[in-house]
């Protein structure tokens, strides 16, 4: 596959090997569009990650035809200082599944589809009215550049391309009482066998951790706080969690991400779109984040299919409305020491309510 004068490669080239650009080449490929998938890092990919898929998700990921094992979830229970809740699915069950065997499937499912990756990073592009001239890098080098009409930029959380563009918003000036504090994730595993069905969502004083049973003998545990830990303090905050846990071996090593809110202007910027955390993120407490951006990749492919970019706009806004909304104001709630200790105890006294939050994020995103 080489680029002849200004005559495009492909139709569409994604920036950005994870999960959300894969899928989008899977999407393109299944919508009969020739596309190009540009990831610098060999093999499978392994980040921070809370690994529980939301019913939604799974469905989509399912009818893409990638079905990693992993460990079936029942719910969500939200748990501190001896009390807690917890809520059902209703549209089926989710699945904790550990990234690596997430990412080995999608790759799996790219190479059977016929899909061509390379090992190259999206340096910086421009555009015209016909097509996008990606230059690209590999190993710090200058890389060739590569042609396509389209380009989906699926390159994460500090997304280059985004940056490159001009499209995140510039950070607000500091105050006393900043609307975002700056949170960070860290995850680990440990062997031990799941006590349970469901994501426990321990409170503490500072920030959350996430447990999700990912196999039979393994749970992962993400903690997500505005307090930047170190691999020995991490757990400090949880000690019933840190009880439970016990003696089990710690097996894999400790990874982080962050700062995770990340604002963006707009999501398109010509014949170029953003997918994923590139497109902008709010926060991982309500663990949609891979289920969201199965969603804006099909929506991405979709807008490119009918040569209508902006449509992208609509129905990224129209997928991302329920998470935005219902995570920043579990955010600003949360953020007051008082209003963080109340969460549990309100969820547990109104349980109709809490089974309606949970399953308005489980539901699958249109």
């Amino acid at each position: 596959m080489t680029a002849s004068g200004n005559t495009p490669v492909v139709d569409v080239i994604v920036i950005g090997g994870g999960p959300v650009g894969l899928a989008a080449a899977l999407y393109a490929a299944r919508s009969g569009l020739e596309a190009l998938v540009l990831e610098p890092r060999a093999g499978v990919i392994d980040k921070a990650c809370g690994e529980g898929l939301m019913p939604g998700g799974l469905q989509a990921l399912v009818s893409l035809g990638v079905d990693p094992p992993g460990h079936d979830l029942r719910g969500i229970r939200y748990l501190a200082g001896g009390r807690g809740a917890e809520a059902d699915f209703t549209a089926g069950p989710g699945r904790g599944i550990r990234r690596t065997r997430l990412h080995r499937a999608m790759l799996d499912a790219v190479e059977a589809e016929g899909i061509e990756m390379r090992a190259l990073a999206g340096a910086g592009l421009t555009q015209d009215d016909a097509a996008v001239t990606v230059r690209t890098e590999a190993s710090g080098s200058r890389g060739p550049t590569l042609r396509a009409r389209w380009v989906v930029a699926a390159d994460g959380l500090h997304s280059p391309i985004r940056r490159h563009l001009g499209l995140g918003s510039a950070p607000r000036a500091p105050s006393r009482h900043p609307r975002w504090a700056k949170r960070y994730g860290l995850r680990q595993h440990y062997g031990v066998a799941p006590w349970g069905d469901y994501v426990e969502v321990h409170w503490g004083a500072h920030g959350e951790a996430y447990v999700t049973p990912v196999a039979d003998d393994l749970v992962g545990v993400a903690v997500l706080s505005d307090r930047r830990h170190g691999p020995e303090g991490h757990l400090d905050g949880f000690p019933d969690l840190r009880e439970r846990l016990g003696g089990a071996p710690v097996m894999t090593a400790l990874r982080g991400g962050g700062p995770l809110h990340q604002r963006t202007t707009r999501r398109v910027a010509g014949r170029v779109l953003l997918a994923g955390d590139a497109s902008g993120y709010v926060d991982a407490l309500t663990g949609e984040g891979i289920s969201l951006g199965l969603a804006h990749a099909r929506a991405a492919v979709a807008a490119i299919a009918a040569a209508d970019p902006q449509s992208y706009e609509r129905a990224w806004r129209a997928a991302t409305r329920r998470y935005a909304l219902l995570t920043r104001s579990l955010v600003q709630m949360s953020r007051p020491a008082l209003g963080r200790k109340l969460i549990v105890p309100a969820a547990s006294a109104l349980p109709g309510v809490f089974r309606v939050a949970v399953n308005e994020l489980a539901r699958p995103i249109r």
